[in-house]
């Protein structure tokens, strides 16, 4: 049996190790729930032609922006072609900061869309595709602790993000009786390309003093790896999670129970 999953923004970080998670899935290595033997296959949605360079056997590139409605149309088309749609992870995301007080209220409107529209137009593909095609699904959508605990400045992200936490849990109560489950996960700090560049940028010493403080932030003393988030929306998007829907789960070694203010300022 072939299985096919669609996962945006997936050219790098949390997205490109979720699509490494999937197709480990192949020939033998359960790690994703299925069965062994299943052919499966990706189908990677992502603006940045250059971080779709690595992609192998079983993934699929579609460049193009995934909030285009034409564009995920077309990878839902291509997986569909490779097997059956299993699963489908809206992990595409906009980062930019922007504060009511400096920002006009177009802009901060238009980053809030930047970030939801990505997730509801991959919801909607996803549902419709389920349901035409009479077969049970499954959808993981990538949030933040950001959604539940902002830090200042990130109103236009925390707001989306929150928003797409309200969104999940309505499509996981309209379409539960037709199969499809609707999951998120809301991961603290993560070791992605992104976060190194960062640390890079502040030199030796201040590198330092940000991962003591992200050491701080989060109860297990670290920030997450990559892979560590893609093993829990692989989890979320296997039959081992059958009866798991319409739930937040925070991936980010306790940080949202611990509750500090990780940027307090004035």
């Amino acid at each position: 049996m072939s299985l096919s999953y669609v996962v945006t923004g997936g050219g790098r970080g949390i997205g490109r190790a979720v699509v490494e998670r999937l197709l480990a899935g192949r020939g033998g290595d359960e790690s994703a729930g299925r069965g062994r033997g299943e052919k499966v296959s990706v189908v990677v949605v992502e603006r940045d032609a250059a971080a779709l360079a690595w992609p192998g056997d079983g993934v699929i590139p579609v460049v193009g922006d995934a909030s285009d409605e034409a564009v995920v149309e077309r990878a839902a088309d291509l997986a569909q072609e490779s097997g059956a749609l299993a699963g489908w992870v809206n992990n595409a995301a906009v980062f930019r900061d922007a504060s009511v007080h400096t920002s006009s209220t177009a802009e901060i409107r238009a980053l809030i869309a930047a970030n939801l529209d990505l997730a509801v137009t991959g919801c909607v593909v996803a549902v419709r595709r389920f349901l035409a095609a009479g077969a049970s699904g499954a959808i993981v959508n990538v949030t933040s602790h950001q959604a539940r605990r902002a830090v200042p400045g990130s109103l236009p992200y925390s707001t989306a993000k929150a928003a797409i936490e309200g969104l999940t849990r309505a499509l996981a109560v309209e379409y539960g009786r037709r199969g499809i489950r609707v999951n998120a996960v809301a991961p603290g700090s993560v070791a992605t390309e992104r976060y190194a560049e960062f640390l890079a940028a502040l030199g030796p010493e201040k590198a330092a003093g940000i991962e003591a403080e992200m050491a701080r932030l989060h109860p297990l003393g670290r920030v997450a790896s990559a892979a560590e988030i893609a093993a829990a929306v692989a989890y979320l998007l296997s039959d081992d999670a059958a009866f798991v829907s319409g739930v937040t789960l925070p991936v980010d070694g306790g940080r949202s129970v611990l509750g500090l203010d990780p940027e307090a300022r004035e």
